[in-house]
């Protein structure tokens, strides 16, 4: 099955190699995406904030490849600190409604400054 990338617009392009959008088929998969305005630059403020930013970063990518965040079914969160889950949380609900996509969120290491990356997984309406 051929596969599509996407630049969606407002997404500053990676420098590293990989697309920040991928469809195959009627699946639409995100690159990790974290708090990053559309300049590149890492929002001011907490998780609650880069939260956000990085949750319009995912809804940018699914809206390139058609679809919204009502299509999304499984959402990947990677928290610099557990102890962040309360906040991030809480901007997630602000987000997504129900139901919820199916959803993992774990600590992990990531790069200085950045408190979350999410990636998710859409299918097309």
């Amino acid at each position: 099955m051929p596969r599509e990338a996407l630049q969606p617009d407002n997404l500053p392009v990676p420098k590293p190699p990989y697309s920040p959008v991928v469809v195959s088929g009627d699946t639409v998969y995100t690159a990790g995406q974290t708090g990053v305005d559309g300049n590149g630059n890492l929002v001011e403020g907490g998780i609650a904030e880069q939260t956000r930013q990085t949750l319009e970063n995912v809804r940018r990518c699914v809206e390139a490849a058609g679809c919204t965040l009502d299509d999304v079914v499984k959402v990947n969160a990677y928290l610099a600190d557990l102890g962040d889950f309360p906040a991030y949380n809480q901007a997630y609900v602000e987000i997504f409604s129900k139901p919820y996509p199916a959803r993992t969120s774990v600590q992990a290491g990531l790069p200085a400054g950045v408190l979350i990356e999410i990636e998710a997984v859409a299918r097309r309406p």
